[in-house]
Order: C-alpha cells, then structure tokens, then sequence
C-alpha cells in the first residue's frame, strides 16, 4: 500500500472509530469492562465486621489500635488487541474484505479504550506472532496502532489462535481485558489456551465472518484456493449435495466454537463485513454491563 493511501486510510478510520466511541459507545464501555484490580486507598480505625485479614499491622503498631486498610476499584485498564493477520482474512465478497472490518472494529476498540484513559498493546497472530506492541497511552500511540493495522505484512499465512493466547497469557502480567478479533478459522485446538488465558484475564471474542463463507452458490464448476495452505481444488456447486455438504460443515464449525466460548466463559460476537458491526458491539457491550 502506497504512503498516500496509507495515510488516507488511517485518517478515515480515525474520523470514523473516534465518532462511534465518543458518541455512540460512550459509556457503555466504561460499563461493560470495569477495573478489576484493587488498589490501596487509605486507611481507618477498625470497625466490627471488618476483614481481620485486611488490618494495616504497621499502622495498628504505630497507634496501639487496630486499623484497616480501605480499597478502590482500580479504574485504569490494560487493554490487548490480539489480532488475526493471516491470509483468510484477505477474503471478502462484498465491499469490504474481512481485513478491513478487523481493522475499524480493533480502532473503534481503541479509541474507546483511550477515551477511558486505558493502555493500549496489540499483538498481531498468524500461525506465529507476528507483532509485539507494549500497551501504551495517548492519541499518537492509537494512530501507530491503527497505521500498523492496515499496513502489516505477515511473514506467515496459517493461523493458531493457541499460540497467540498462550504468548499473550505470558506476555501481559497485569490483568488485563483482551479482545481477541479473528475469523476462527483453525484447524488446531485452541480451547484449552483459552480456558487458561480467560481464568487470568478477561477474554472477549470476536468473529469477522464473510456470508459467503456461509453457503456455496450455484455456479456450476469453481477452482476454489485455501489461502492459507495454498491448496486448489476444483468443486461442482450445482450439486445439491456439494452445496447441502458446505453448509452442514459451516453450521458445525459455527456450533463448535460457540461451545468453546461457552465452556471457556468467553464472551463473543459474531459480525459479517457486511454487518454493521457498531450495532454488533454495542449489543456486545450492553449484555456485559
């Protein structure tokens, strides 16, 4: 992609994510993703019913009573991006490929997030991790992020959802909430990675899906490639069965991750590039407040 057209991009982008998190988002993420840590406040005499475990020794020595320590909810958060560039997501058979979408839903993420006055990181996955940014605060970081977003080039086409999760589990100390965008399209068993990063952190889903992908037409022969593998093979889509048999393996596919998510306690979405996907998160959001 040239510089000038980069740089077009990320301005429409950012006009376009930063509308919706001020406007149509604000609040509802303050809502749904709340500070999870406690951090230290003051201190006060103890009072009955209090904690025993929560007495400030130090400070009960100093003054010949017991007090305690007082908490607050830490409002800062960390927030992950970890993003899918693998080659299926070059896919799209409408305006928009798959790409694209993941690229304004991770900057609308953004800009809500350091509207929040949250850090912001992001890793970018294909079958390694591709990308390592720390999480950081201010405009200028988002528009890094966002310049990285339309313009990285993988240096691998697969996909491993397990790798990156298990990378970022072990990257990221702090508790943090992760936004995991990707059209789950792996082959490999990614579930128990999940379960472990959802336990430490606060995983959420999202699947950029195209409707294509979701039934095969009627158009007799078609040379179909996995882009990923580099795999070609020819099908005949006027073929009932051809067509009966994709769409089973499609609901399937969809059925399995679904349990994953539930059985992981992952919240998820799922959202077609021709979806609006501002109403998609929006639903997202409400439902966790």
């Amino acid at each position: 992609m040239e510089t000038s057209e980069l740089l077009k991009k990320v301005r429409h982008i950012e006009i376009k994510a930063r509308g919706l998190s001020r406007n149509i988002f604000a609040g509802q993420y303050h809502s749904a993703f709340k500070g999870r840590g406690m951090a230290f406040s003051e201190v006060r005499e103890y009072q009955y019913g209090d904690d025993m475990r929560d007495i400030d020794w130090n400070v009960t020595a100093r003054y010949n009573r017991p007090y305690v320590k007082i908490f607050e909810e830490e409002r800062e958060l960390t927030v992950m991006l970890l993003i899918d560039v693998s080659e299926s997501l070059g896919f799209g058979s409408s305006e928009k490929i798959k790409r694209d979408t993941v690229a304004e839903i991770a900057a609308t993420l953004a800009f809500s997030a350091i509207q929040n006055n949250d850090k912001i990181g992001v890793i970018f996955f294909s079958d390694k991790v591709e990308k390592f940014i720390p999480p950081k605060k201010g405009r200028k970081h988002i528009l890094f992020i966002i310049r990285e977003i339309l313009g990285f080039e993988p240096e691998s086409a697969g996909t491993d959802i397990n790798l990156a999760l298990r990378y970022m589990t072990n990257a990221i100390k702090k508790r943090c909430t992760t936004f995991l965008i990707s059209d789950f399209i792996d082959t490999g068993d990614y579930k128990p990675a999940l379960r472990i990063a959802n336990r430490k952190h606060d995983i959420v889903a999202i699947q950029v899906y195209d409707k294509l992908s979701t039934r095969l037409p009627s158009v007799g022969l078609m040379k179909v490639k996995d882009p990923e593998s580099g795999g070609e093979m020819w099908i005949d889509t006027s073929s009932g069965n051809v067509r009966n048999h994709y769409a089973k393996w499609w609901l399937d596919r969809q059925a399995d991750m679904m349990l994953t998510f539930k059985q992981s306690s992952v919240d998820n979405v799922s959202v077609s590039t021709e979806d609006d996907y501002a109403k998609a998160l929006l639903l997202l959001f409400q439902r966790r407040r």
